[in-house]
């Protein structure tokens, strides 16, 4: 029988396949349709320190390939999170991430030290890349020494894994990655959304009620692919690849890139069952050109 796990800088995954952060809420909202506890892990939406309201209406519109979202990390904060989310999730056996995020470095301090203080959370998702939000957000993944002294702040705070998302609207990604891995970050998830806006041709306005918007969907996969296999070459962190997938092909074309594990986001509005088709494709892929161990795909592409 063909091995499926992988180790995700020391989250250990029954198999490769996750969710992106902000697509699958947080488990409930897709527990009707897909078994959770075939997941590799779960990713919970971004959670912040207090409640967030989002940024204003209209937040998402659809592109010829993809989506534009501002929604702007709403959440209902880390307390809440931790005594009304969590005990649905520690009912499955399916490792759970958490995605955190900040408007400052004591934000990022605190929520990490209270998510590692409840039971049932195995990895932290760092958010030092999310493009629609105006304070925290993008701005700490833009610099190398902001990103240093998030990713400190929060190892010094927990035990967990540390993954750290970073962002694509940056000169240069594999330089902020470097800087990460030296700052103890134990895994990476790339991509985090390509900035982007709609201007509505009748009314002469731009569409999103935040003007811009994070781009997701098939048309950044590309760019998703490009980055994976750079940074993949330069950091030897393992890669939580993400970017446009929508079917098992493209999951394999990102572990081929370089990437340990990948996380569907998008793909879950159009078929609630993305993440349970990529895996069987996956295995059918693995059986079919018989690979023993999904390890042995990591990185085939440039090794």
């Amino acid at each position: 029988m063909a091995n499926l796990a992988v180790n995700l800088g020391g989250l250990f995954m029954k198999n490769p396949v996750t969710t992106a952060s902000g697509t699958f809420g947080f488990g409930p909202e897709y527990a009707p349709y897909v078994d959770l506890n075939k997941l590799g892990a779960i990713v919970v939406k971004g959670t912040t320190l207090e409640p967030r309201k989002g940024n204003p209406t209209p937040r998402i519109v659809e592109t010829p390939s993809g989506i534009l979202n501002c929604i702007g990390l709403q959440n209902p904060g880390v307390d809440y999170f931790i005594k009304k989310s969590l005990p649905f999730l520690k009912e499955y056996d399916t490792p759970v991430i958490v995605n955190i995020a900040g408007n400052s470095l004591e934000d990022y301090a605190e929520v990490t030290r209270r998510l590692s203080g409840a039971e049932g959370i195995d990895a932290l998702e760092v958010n030092i890349s999310c493009p629609n939000v105006k304070q925290g957000g993008m701005v700490f993944g833009t610099s190398c020494a902001m990103a240093a002294d998030v990713i400190r702040v929060v190892k010094d705070n927990t035990g967990l894994p540390v993954i750290v998302k970073l962002s694509p609207n940056v000169t240069d990604v594999v330089e902020i990655a470097q800087v990460v891995a030296e700052a103890g970050a134990d895994a990476l998830a790339l991509i985090n959304t390509l900035l982007g806006m709609k201007v509505d041709i009748y009314t002469r306005k731009p569409v999103l009620g935040n003007i811009m918007g994070g781009l997701s969907g098939p048309a950044i996969r590309p760019v998703a692919v490009r980055i994976v296999w750079q940074v993949a070459q330069a950091v030897k962190l393992p890669i939580l690849g993400m970017g446009g997938i929508m079917n098992a092909d493209d999951a394999i074309e990102f572990i081929l890139a370089g990437a340990t594990a990948v996380a569907v986001g998008t793909a879950n509005f159009v078929n609630p069952r993305a993440t349970m088709d990529i895996l069987a494709g996956i295995e059918h892929y693995m059986e079919k050109y018989g690979v023993r161990d999904i390890n042995d795909l990591v990185g085939a592409a440039w090794k």
